[in-house]
């Protein structure tokens, strides 16, 4: 608070000033940025309801009357409390309401848990949410969290009601009651691995705590922090105690700056940050609210009282926050004050101001300075965040709301020197398009300690980073550059369709979630006409894929355009009844997924050209493919992939096997982008080498080598092979295959796959022909396939020496998750080689498909991805599951 009562007018005459001099140079400590932000504020559920709030110039004070037991300050005071100054306050509602099974908290612990706590819990999974942050993928980062928190009146209302018997209350009472808890709660329940400290150094305690989080992250203790404060009143009595020493306002407002101020209303609150280092989150692709040059701490020391301020310190602590983050005095736009609104305080500070911003400003263009408190009182020990949050804000919409309560100017305050101007109503934000947008915001407290911390924005003033919304920040997709070779990437396209995910704990927080993005549609103008493939949904959409927790309970709307999404959660949204279609239904736990990776014969000139085009992560994939096959060759592999050239044929063993390597590659890391990866991979025949890329087996440039020459040396053998396949039981099948082989000289037929239902023969074409009119003459269905080199029969025999060669001259690892052989159809052994032998064996040995996904199903798989141009081992995979198999129904989804 920094504000008891002092003496006449302190400060120092501006030539004196420790400021940042003419011509002096500091290096900038490293900018962090923030990635994130959410808050409970009077008045204000979360940002855009608080930015509304300061756009039009709102007040949340309210008013109750002692002993009344209107509002919370009538729940508070009896009828002997006659403190004029008790009447007002800026309160939060609903702090008795907390979702305590959301973050698995008991009923009897949460009873005893300081609404403080709860707040911190709330308002830091808001804020990651905001940031685009899937909380539960935080576990065991090194994410730090740091808050100010000064009120412990709880407690004493705790201890007053337990039953200290208990062993499980009494523990509860001082877990869900003290400082470090509250802050380590928050680290416990998200599992974080990184600093967890709670702050006390009263009115400046939330902006001490960003400073530390700036510190940590720069010193690399973390790697992404969570900092802010949180303050609720539960104490009448300590509120009346503030109100008698005249400490605050009778009139119920922070008239900061005015010449009515007679001293500050108390507020609560809460509000955080997510924290990251910018170079970071530039490369992340991070919404960025604002960036953090520079911030620095200090005391107040030995000054007239412990309570009274120090100009001097507080010009210290501003000229170094200017200097850490290299920048002038004069270059800085606003500043967001401490401002409390007490005569003493405020002009104290205004001098302190004067001395450390006037030096080398231009006259005619003055600092300007607010408070936020002016709008909903002073929240103490999460003052300061607030102010930070507001200025954040501010900067992303180049609009600096109004401060509010100043009419006549404090004559305590020297206007006509001082280079300052309230921004007593809305004011754009001073630019000339050259330099970047700055400000500073400060927070003092009244045990003396001192902090500031200077902002810049990022990205153009009034341009925002992208919409706010249920989903929180959008987290765009880097797109790739032109490759190494100059050829510019084709023109992304629109995608016509999109889906938005919901989750939540109960299926009503799931239509509630719908109601609200509903609502966000609604208050965010040109959405209404929007498309799926537009910026604004999808953004939306990409970050409620990506940046939320997937929660048990869930649902899916798939859109086309702003229409078809409202409408869609209107569905969602509208009450229970039991013919809804919409209702959200339950996740299946323990998830187990399994990627099947097709073989040759599914290629199709075209495939994965809209991909290419939609998807940044398939296009990066397959433009490094395409410039490792061009070093090769001298061809695109695009090229060939999409008929844009007759330099190669798609049909080409030589070009079919490094397509559909680099094809189901890109598939694979589409999958990972959206935060989906195997448990399993299996292949079929060809399909192995891009799950052995999947498993960690080879690297993606080693499998496209790997690909290529084994098309290479199978598209060399000639044409005298076929292949066929039959659906009959693979035991006569077989013995039809010997009696085929003894009658006739030569190579014989082999088995090339055992798909279950259906069997594949491979080997000279006269033999398959004459196999086939036999079946068909049986009356069993079979057809030969189309041309290609015998796959799997002694034909391939030519090629195998220096296919293993190949191999050997490749870095081979150990899988890193399960890898089925369609060799064997079990489980590849981690310590078993994947060297040339194996391959060499693979190539010739038939495709144990059916037994590959016997062993899926015996490794507990539940969902099944097939990956690949065509659907086509899909239906197999169904045929092929045992009837004894999982408890759960088998989900199979190919993506063509």
């Amino acid at each position: 608070m920094n504000d008891s009562a002092g003496s006449g007018k302190v400060g120092r005459d501006p030539a004196a000033a420790p400021a940042f001099r003419k011509g002096e140079r500091h290096l900038p400590e490293q900018p962090i940025a923030i990635v994130g932000m959410a808050c409970r504020f009077p008045g204000a559920s979360d940002l855009d309801a608080f930015w509304s709030l300061l756009e039009a110039g709102g007040n949340a004070v309210t008013e109750g009357v002692p002993g009344s037991g209107v509002g919370r300050v009538g729940e508070l005071f009896g009828d002997d409390v006659d403190a004029e100054a008790c009447r007002f306050g800026g309160f939060l509602d609903g702090i008795d309401q907390f979702d305590a099974p959301f973050f698995r908290i008991s009923p009897v612990e949460a009873q005893l848990l300081d609404p403080q706590q709860r707040l911190m819990l709330e308002t830091s999974w808001r804020a990651l949410e905001d940031a685009g942050i899937d909380p539960d993928r935080l576990k065991g980062s090194r994410t730090g969290v740091y808050a100010g928190i000064s009120n412990n009146e709880y407690r004493a209302l705790v201890a007053e009601a337990t039953e200290t018997s208990e062993p499980a209350a009494s523990l509860y009472s001082v877990t869900g009651t003290s400082f470090n808890t509250a802050i380590g709660r928050v680290a416990y329940v998200l599992g974080l691995r990184g600093p967890a400290i709670a702050l006390d150094t009263a009115c400046s305690s939330s902006l001490v705590a960003v400073h530390q989080a700036v510190v940590g992250l720069q010193r690399g203790e973390s790697d992404l922090a969570l900092a802010g404060g949180v303050h609720i009143i539960l104490s009448g009595r300590l509120f009346e105690m503030r109100a008698n020493a005249g400490m605050l306002s009778p009139s119920g407002r922070c008239a900061t700056f005015d010449a009515a101020a007679d001293g500050y209303v108390r507020g609560e609150g809460c509000g955080i940050l997510v924290l990251k280092r910018l170079a970071e989150a530039e490369a992340d692709g991070d919404r960025i609210w604002a960036v953090i040059r520079g911030s620095a701490l200090n005391q107040d020391g030995a000054s007239a009282g412990l309570t009274v301020p120090n100009g001097e310190a507080q010009e210290l602590v501003i000229a170094e926050a200017l200097r850490r983050a290299g920048v002038a005095p004069a270059d800085v736009d606003y500043l967001e004050t401490h401002g409390t609104g007490t005569p003493v305080g405020d002009p104290i500070e205004l001098r302190a101001v004067a001395n450390t911003f006037a030096p080398d400003r231009a006259p005619q263009r003055p600092l300007l300075i607010g408070s936020v408190k002016t709008n909903m009182g002073h929240l103490e020990s999460a003052a300061g965040v607030a102010g930070l949050i507001k200025v954040a804000l501010a900067l992303n919409r180049g609009v600096i709301p109004r401060h509010i309560h100043f009419e006549t100017p404090s004559p305590e305050i020297d206007w006509e020197r001082l280079p300052l101007r309230v921004t007593s109503e809305a004011t754009a934000w001073p630019s000339d398009g050259e330099r970047p947008s700055l400000a500073g915001v400060s927070g003092f407290g009244w045990s003396g300690t001192n902090a500031h911390v200077v902002l810049e924005g990022h990205g153009s003033p009034g341009v925002t980073n992208g919409p706010g919304g249920p989903a929180g920040a959008p987290r765009p997709v880097a797109v790739s550059p032109p490759d190494a070779a100059g050829a510019a990437a084709a023109p992304a396209a629109t995608r016509t369709g999109r889906l938005l995910p919901l989750s939540g704990r109960t299926p009503s927080a799931v239509r509630a979630l719908a109601g609200r993005y509903l609502t966000w549609l609604e208050e965010h103008a040109g959405v209404p006409d929007g498309r799926a493939g537009d910026g604004l949904l999808a953004d939306m959409a990409w970050t409620a894929g990506t940046g939320r927790s997937h929660l048990p309970h869930r649902a899916g709307v798939t859109f086309g355009d702003a229409a078809s999404l409202r409408s869609a959660l209107a569905d969602l949204a509208a009450p229970e009844d039991g013919e809804d279609r919409a209702a959200p239904t339950a996740a299946r736990a323990g998830r187990k997924p399994a990627f099947v990776y097709t073989g040759q014969a599914s290629q199709w000139v075209g495939m994965g050209e809209d991909l290419y085009r939609c998807e940044p992560v398939v296009r990066a994939v397959l433009d490094r493919c395409d410039r490792e096959m061009r070093e090769r060759r001298g061809v695109s592999l695009l090229d060939v992939m999409f008929g844009r050239s007759a330099a190669g044929d798609l049909d080409d063993p030589a070009w079919t096997q490094p397509a559909i390597y680099a094809l189901e590659c890109s598939l694979t890391a589409l999958w990972a982008s959206l935060g989906i990866r195997p448990a399993v991979v299996l292949g079929h025949s060809l399909g192995e080498i891009a799950a052995a890329q999947a498993a960690g087996v080879l690297s993606l440039s080693d499998g496209l080598r790997f690909a290529a020459e084994r098309g290479e040396l199978m598209g060399a053998l000639g044409s005298d092979g076929a292949m066929a396949a039959v659906y009959a039981p693979a035991d006569r099948v077989a013995a039809a295959v010997e009696d085929q082989n003894a009658a006739t000289a030569g190579p014989g037929l082999s088995i090339a796959a055992d798909n279950g239902a259906q069997q594949v023969i491979s080997g000279p074409a006269p033999s398959v022909r004459a196999l086939v009119a036999r079946f068909e003459s049986e009356g069993l269905w079979a057809t030969v396939l189309p041309p290609s080199p015998a796959y799997h029969s002694a034909l391939v025999e030519p090629a195998l020496d220096d296919l293993e060669a190949v191999v050997d001259r490749l870095a081979v690892s150990a899988p890193s998750c399960g890898l089925v052989s369609s060799m064997t159809g079990r489980l590849v052994d981690p310590d078993a080689p994947l060297d040339g032998s194996y391959w060499r064996r693979q190539a010739r040995a038939p495709v144990a498909f059916r037994a590959s996904v016997e062993t899926l199903a015996e490794v507990g798989v539940d969902v099944v991805v097939e990956i690949g141009p065509h659907a086509v081992l899909g239906p197999m995979v169904l045929m092929c599951w045992p009837e004894a198999g999982p408890p759960q129904p088998l989900t199979v989804a190919s993506l063509r």
